[in-house]
Parts: C-alpha cells; sequence; structure tokens
C-alpha cells in the first residue's frame, strides 16, 4: 500500500477559498503600491551562493537552502574531504545556487546587473516567495510571500516617510489596526561607541532585536556569551529603558551620544523623519523604538517594524535603509530604502480576527441555473451580458435537481442565482434568488443592468 502523499514542513497548500483571501491581500498591496508610483520587477527563484552569502549575518546565511548541483555533484570531492565531514567546505564545493531568503540582496543584485535600463530614483515592488531554514511554527513557515517595497537611488528621507505612508494606507484598507516602530542603525551605532564596544555592534544589535521574545536577562545573558564586558553591558540598559515622548527620548539620547558622530547623524535624521510625520498624521500608532534592531547586516539608516495591534504574531511588515548593498556588487555610492511586508502573517491577522468574512470574498457572483437544453440558448445570452459587464458569473453545465445546484452555490458562497426557466423564456424576464436572504425577485432581461448596479455592485 503506497503511503499518503505530504508536503515539506514550513510549506502549505491552498484551497481556492484560501487562494481568494490570499489575491485580495496581495491586490489590496499591489493597488497602493501603483499608487506612489512603484513598478513591478521579477528575479529568480533561485540566486547564485556569492549573490547571497555573507548578507544576511553569519545566523542569516545558516538558514539558506542551497541547491545541489547538477550532475554529478561529488566528482569534485576527495574521499578525504568525506572523511572529514566539513559540511561548510563540501557545502561550497557541491552547491553554487541558493533558493533567495529574501526579495532585497536579490533586488539589489538586479540594481547592478541593470543600471544602464534603469531610471533613478528606482521605485519597485516585487511580489515573490522566498524560503528560509527555518524552524516552522505558529506565524513563521519555510516558504512564504513577502511584498517588497524599495526606493534606490536617493537619499532623501521623504522616502522613509512615504514608505510609512504607504504602511499606513495598506493596513487601512484591510482593516487592521497596527503600530509602525521607528529606529536608526546610526544610534545603534553610537549606542555601541557609547557602552566602549564599537567592534561588537553586529552582536550587539542581534540580541537587541531579540529583546521582545526573550526579554532583557536573556539578551543580556547572549550578550555575555558573545564576550562583551560587565560594564559594557551594564551602561546598555538605562540606553534600552528611555522614557518620555519621542522628543523627549531622542534629547535624552543626544546627550548621551554627543561624541557619537554616528548616533548624532541618527538622531539627526530621526527628528527630520518624526516632523514628517507631524506634518501629515498617520492613522496608526508610530513610536520610537530603541530597542528595534533589525539583525539583518546591511541596515544602515532608518529601520521600521510594524506589529498588529490585535494579534501577538511577531512583525508583520518590516525594512529600513541601506546605503552599502548595491557596492557590494560592484556599484558604490547607491542609497536605497524599502520594506517588506509579510503576505502570509498579514492573512494569519485578517484570519483571527474575522476580517475576511466581512470582505465577501468569492469568485463567482452569479449563478445561472440550469433547467435544460431548450434553456439553454436563453441562458448563455444572461451570462454574456453579466461577464460583458465584469460580473463573475457560471452556467451550471449538468441538467440536475435545482436542490443540487443550489447547494453547488451555497458551497462556493455565490451570493446570487439567476432561474430561468419556461414561465421566464416566455415573458423575457429573469428570476433571481438573493442567498444570503433567500428573497427572490423577479425582473424583465433588459433590466439587468439594475440589477448589477443596485444588488452586486451596491457598496458593502
Amino acid at each position: 500500500m503506497s503511503s499518503k502523499p505530504s508536503i515539506p514542513k514550513g510549506t502549505r497548500d491552498f484551497s481556492t477559498e484560501e487562494m481568494l483571501k490570499r489575491e485580495y491581500i496581495f491586490e489590496t498591496i499591489k493597488q497602493v503600491f501603483r499608487l506612489y508610483g512603484y513598478q513591478p520587477i521579477e528575479t529568480p527563484a533561485m540566486e547564485n551562493l556569492t549573490t547571497l552569502l555573507g548578507k544576511y549575518g553569519e545566523e542569516g546565511d545558516k538558514l539558506l537552502f542551497r541547491i545541489l548541483n547538477s550532475g554529478d555533484y561529488l566528482s569534485q570531492i576527495t574521499d578525504d574531504e568525506l572523511v572529514k565531514h566539513e559540511s561548510a567546505k563540501l557545502s561550497s564545493k557541491i552547491c553554487e545556487k541558493g533558493l533567495r531568503y529574501d526579495l532585497t540582496v536579490p533586488f539589489a543584485r538586479y540594481v547592478v546587473q541593470h543600471r544602464d535600463e534603469i531610471t533613478f530614483p528606482f521605485k519597485r515592488y516585487q511580489i515573490q516567495p522566498v524560503w528560509r531554514a527555518d524552524r516552522p511554527q505558529k506565524g513563521r513557515y519555510r516558504e512564504f510571500f513577502q511584498c517588497d517595497v524599495d526606493v534606490i537611488g536617493s537619499d532623501s528621507l521623504l522616502n522613509e516617510y512615504e514608505l510609512i505612508k504607504i504602511v499606513d494606507d495598506i493596513f487601512g484598507r484591510l482593516k487592521v489596526q497596527v503600530i509602525i516602530k521607528i529606529n536608526n542603525r546610526k544610534i545603534l551605532t553610537g549606542i555601541s561607541d557609547f557602552i566602549g564596544e564599537s567592534e561588537r555592534i553586529t552582536d550587539l544589535t542581534v540580541a537587541i532585536d531579540k529583546l521582545d521574545k526573550i526579554g532583557v536577562e536573556a539578551v543580556n545573558a547572549e550578550l555575555n556569551g558573545k564576550g562583551l564586558s560587565a560594564a559594557a553591558i551594564s551602561a546598555l540598559q538605562p540606553l534600552l529603558q528611555l522614557n518620555g515622548d519621542t522628543a523627549t527620548k531622542l534629547d535624552k539620547l543626544s546627550r548621551l551620544l554627543f561624541n557619537s558622530d554616528a548616533g548624532m547623524k541618527g538622531i539627526t535624521e530621526l527628528r527630520t523623519l518624526f516632523a514628517y510625520i507631524e506634518s501629515s498624521p498617520l492613522s496608526c500608532k508610530v513610536e520610537l523604538d530603541l530597542t528595534l534592531a533589525r539583525g539583518l547586516n546591511y541596515y544602515t539608516g532608518a529601520i521600521i517594524e510594524v506589529k498588529s495591534k490585535d494579534v501577538n504574531i511577531g512583525s508583520i511588515c518590516g525594512g529600513g535603509r541601506y546605503d552599502n548593498l548595491t557596492g557590494v556588487f560592484g556599484m558604490d555610492g547607491v542609497s536605497g530604502v524599502g520594506i517588506s511586508f509579510g503576505a502570509d502573517r498579514i492573512y494569519d491577522v485578517l484570519n483571527q480576527l474575522n476580517l475576511f468574512d466581512k470582505i465577501g470574498v468569492t469568485s463567482t457572483e452569479v449563478l445561472i441555473a440550469n433547467f435544460g437544453e431548450n434553456e439553454t440558448a436563453y441562458s448563455l445570452k444572461i451570462l454574456d451580458r453579466l461577464r460583458h459587464r465584469d460580473i463573475r458569473t457560471e452556467l451550471y453545465p449538468d441538467v440536475v435537481k435545482l436542490k443540487k445546484q443550489m447547494s453547488y452555490a451555497d458551497a462556493k458562497k455565490i451570493p446570487y442565482i439567476i432561474m430561468a426557466g419556461e414561465d421566464e423564456i416566455k415573458s423575457n424576464t429573469i428570476t433571481i434568488k438573493i442567498m444570503s436572504s433567500g428573497e427572490q425577485k423577479k425582473l424583465a432581461l433588459n433590466d439587468i443592468e439594475l440589477f448589477v448596479n443596485e444588488e452586486i455592485r451596491k457598496p458593502k
């Protein structure tokens, strides 16, 4: 007996209903991206490992899915190398490609490779799956979609402000209440200078980024394990616990970090960004969070993270400024900033808050019942008229009992059924059944436009 088929852990199948909901999310996001002047691109699912390695830090590199070279990938490996079981060295020889970890690094590669075809500043969006060899858990998958929006070739903080407006617009349309947290990587550099651990900025940011998940004591223990002195860890504590509004926090920081050029520049950038935000208030909450680090090594300026106020699921959107990413591919001096929307987590948030029920997502809007061969020509005429008006319509293909056709419509959540039998044909009318109420209406076939406008296209 054959075993039941399965899929890899951390991946999922999506039913028709789930795909309709996901497409609603993607379309909402795309509409806003386009509204702000961003254009789509796509990059391959796999990249050369030379493109990916070293861009996400040591922990990120460990989470890359590597692809075995085709053919006899062991032909260049000696018996001695096999016996030593040095997996890192072996991997570099038998794997030249990997699945993309995110969309930002491939985007930087794309910009450098296509620089002569691009008009700068280049505003792009990209909606594709990415893969990470992470431990699957609630809200965390090994295969998931990212919806990225970036502008590259401009240093202006107006770009950061625009991205924050995009976040506010998208989650406003999705009816999700969020908190936007903002920090600046330069301030984290200033903090590392202040505590006397300038060389350990990466260890510091990786640990601080876990603060919400593991707590202060565990973060301090991790920093101690990385070799930070007790004095440095002690000096760090009050910096992570500054209170007051944004202006108060930045004033306190400026008094502490006045000896750090990077730290003071980060404070100036945040003051400018929050001034933009205050000039055109957002509907969602925005706060300065000095514990926000986002562990990716390529961030150099503003860092942004978005969380749902009503569902505890971690970050559902995040990003920041990166000044040096294209430089690693041979194109120096090009700054960029972007954010990524986690479509899978957004889906889970909408599901938990029952927001899809209010949207009324469905594939088919109208089902035309099939009463037999004699009625088919009349039904096809109705079908064409509705589809011509962009109404998603089906004609039930088989001549079966009306009860079975009704069950089909109910199972697919089709809101309207049109019945056109012998009586309707004689009087050139149609009968409409509204599934939500059970109400039936009869109207002239030529009044179908009225039905479309007053029923299907009426505001929900």
